[in-house]
């Protein structure tokens, strides 16, 4: 997935540092707010496309004495970086240039150098989409989703980011081009300040929903309900786990994620043998969800039916803890000593 994730972006780089520079270069020719924001708009996202680079090479080195289950999350930090990047040098200077354009109306020179660069562009653009696409397809399929879905619910906010930029870069265009033909029609540079405004407003919506997906992340988020399930189903499945009293889960990157269990056993089962069934649990959980897992299983006393939540019955336990007989509250340091292994 990283190699295909590094093509996609060197790709959009690639894209946005070409189309940024005619873009300047045609904006300064023509006089066009719109055209400036637009250059702009691309000069924000070569940068991001640094960012984004950045942060495969960093969340790629192995786990070590400080950071013993890797730098996964690093994929977050350069995300977030990328969406400021997109809320200040491409939103801020578009809305800046739109509102001067609007109260300072002022003429066009060369309307045609726009409207050709404009088209370099799209095609440019276009073929950067069309590759951010297809890996989203790609993954898609792999995962048995749809493609919309698919994209709300993936944890790798870089293939994200260059898909949101390669959708803003396009209908950018398209508004960019709108406010150039009103602009000739009515002869009102309004129109292309209005465009530079649309294209400032559009560009803060990307780096809201990047920004916020890269947030969630960084604080911890949890598998999603249909992965915890699975989770869940294979952990009941492993002979000699009576049920699941506690399921804990929190994603490390986009490849890794922690998994901690609290289950009862059979009262026969060794400690060994919980270790055993820690490694198999993990061995399947990672064949059927396609990350890295970090599997930690908590034994505990076993209770009689009408008390067992389990994930068999209407009462899911997720994040929550758990009452021995006692109904005392129960942690890390309950009846048995957190067995398990990370993978």
């Amino acid at each position: 997935m990283n190699r295909s994730t590094r093509r996609t972006v060197l790709v959009a780089g690639a894209a946005n540092l070409v189309v940024a520079a005619t873009k300047l270069v045609a904006g300064l020719i023509s006089g066009s707010s719109a055209m400036l924001a637009e250059a702009a708009h691309s000069l924000a996202d070569t940068l991001n496309q640094v960012f984004l680079l950045t942060s495969l090479r960093q969340s790629n080195r192995p786990p070590d004495r400080d950071h013993p289950f890797g730098y996964g999350q690093e994929r977050y930090f350069w995300s977030l970086l990328a969406a400021f990047g997109i809320f200040v040098a491409g939103a801020g200077f578009s809305v800046f240039e739109g509102i001067l354009a609007m109260l300072k109306p002022h003429g066009h020179e060369s309307p045609l150098v726009a409207y050709i660069v404009l088209a370099v562009s799209l095609v440019a653009e276009g073929i950067s989409f069309a590759r951010a696409v297809h890996q989203m397809r790609g993954e898609a399929a792999d995962q048995g989703r749809e493609v919309m879905d698919h994209v709300r619910r993936s944890p790798d906010t870089t293939v994200k980011a260059a898909l949101f930029e390669d959708t803003a870069a396009v209908i950018g265009l398209v508004l960019a081009a709108g406010g150039l033909v009103l602009t000739q029609l009515t002869g009102s540079s309004m129109w292309d300040g209005a465009a530079s405004v649309a294209v400032g407003v559009l560009l803060i919506v990307v780096a809201y929903r990047l920004g916020r997906d890269s947030r969630d992340m960084l604080i911890g988020h949890a598998a999603d309900p249909d992965e915890q399930r699975l989770i869940a189903e294979e952990i009941n499945r492993t002979e000699g786990v009576d049920d699941v009293a506690e399921l804990l889960t929190m994603r490390l990157g986009p490849d890794h994620l922690l998994i901690a269990a609290r289950a009862s056993f059979a009262d026969d089962i060794t400690a060994d043998r919980v270790e055993e069934m820690a490694e198999d649990i993990d061995r399947r959980v990672g064949e059927r969800l396609s990350v890295k897992p970090h599997v930690f299983i908590d034994p505990t006393r076993r209770r009689p039916p009408a008390q067992r939540p389990g994930f068999g019955s209407d009462e899911r336990v997720y994040g929550h803890s758990c009452s021995d007989e006692d109904g005392r509250a129960t942690h890390g340091d309950g009846p048995g000593t957190t067995l398990g292994r990370r993978a």
